[in-house]
């Protein structure tokens, strides 16, 4: 009969856990600058870029909790997220 110890296995906790991609971080996202050119139904707007790209593009909650209004004209700076570039989050305004 073998021994305990011989039983043991070699792997360690390291080669057991498996890593998972990360989740969405901060640092994932593109913050851009751009401004509001129309306001459309159901809360989003149509921002044109400098670079002269337009997003549409929709208010962060913190900004629809404390009820921050964005009109036409608007300087606002935006989060994009890199796998879509087409859609962004308002996060501030700057007017």
């Amino acid at each position: 009969m073998a021994k305990k110890s011989d039983r043991k296995s070699k792997l360690q906790s390291k080669d057991v856990v498996k890593t998972r991609p990360s989740a969405s971080t901060k640092s994932d996202k593109i913050e851009v600058e751009g401004k509001v050119v129309d306001v459309l139904k159901g809360g989003d707007y149509v921002v044109e870029l400098s670079n002269g790209y337009t997003v549409s593009a929709y208010v962060s909650g913190k900004m629809r909790i404390n009820m921050i209004r964005i009109l036409p004209g608007d300087t606002v700076t935006m989060e994009l997220s890199p796998y879509d570039l087409t859609r962004g989050r308002i996060i501030w305004n700057k007017r």
